[in-house]
């Protein structure tokens, strides 16, 4: 079913940042990830965070310059620590931070279509890793979101890998602006308001970038979002008692 849903998206007109968040929450609810974290290559060398879940677990790669994504991403190859009290000096910074979230080990892996890498899927556990099944279903998953920004019908026009990713970085952008407009007109935790926006997206049929864009441009009322989450709360079917 992840497979399904997951191909659905790649369409023409398909919403990069909207199928790696996708990625990342069926590495968490289907595999067993605590949490799981999607980078992409910047063209500069490093990695810019595009999607994560548990949205918290982002910061984690963008408070250090360094940490098993990165790795993945530079040597081409999985990267797995199963305990990572073992890797304070390989990864000085991240280490600590990743430890006090409670992270135990972490698996990252690079998002290579034959020699073409452009990111990392990082995942995280807090008690065991992911065992060698549910890391392949995973690499898979990984392998189909690659082939999507990769699309061979781009290349085949000539379109320039680095300005199609530069769109997806420029989109992640957008949405952090306005996650931070949103918290800050209700009042809302920012790992709160992400789901507020990608609820109102989905149930729109919207891109994610473009709701962030109406928000931070002032064409759309950070109140319509809540009202809109709140409305949709209560029409949740609630469990018997």
């Amino acid at each position: 079913m992840a497979f399904v849903d997951m191909a659905d998206t790649l369409v023409d007109d398909y919403d990069v940042v909207e199928v790696l968040h996708r990625l990342a929450d069926y590495c968490v609810s289907l595999l067993g990830a605590s949490a799981a974290v999607l980078s992409l290559s910047d063209q500069r060398g490093g990695l810019r965070l595009m999607a994560s879940s548990p949205e918290r677990a982002g910061l984690l790669e963008t408070q250090t310059e360094q940490g098993p994504s990165l790795e993945a991403y530079l040597t081409g190859e999985l990267v797995q620590i199963d305990d990572l009290t073992t890797a304070t000096t390989r990864w000085p910074e991240f280490t600590p931070e990743a430890l006090a979230e409670g992270f135990h080990t972490v698996q990252a892996v690079p998002l290579r279509l034959r020699g073409q890498i452009i990111g990392a899927l990082n995942l995280f556990g807090r008690d065991t890793k992911l065992g060698p099944r549910n890391l392949k279903v995973a690499r898979a998953l990984a392998d189909t979101a690659t082939i999507g920004i990769l699309q061979e019908r781009a290349i085949r026009r000539g379109e320039v890998l680095a300005e199609q990713l530069q769109r997806a970085l420029n989109s992640r952008v957008i949405i952090e602006q306005a996650k931070g407009v949103l918290s800050h007109a209700a009042g809302l935790p920012m790992d709160h308001v992400f789901q507020y926006l990608r609820t109102y997206s989905r149930d729109r049929n919207l891109h994610l970038h473009d709701v962030a864009n109406d928000i931070v441009r002032g064409h759309l009322e950070p109140g319509a979002i809540v009202d809109a989450h709140k409305a949709r709360d209560r029409h949740q079917p609630r469990s018997a008692p």
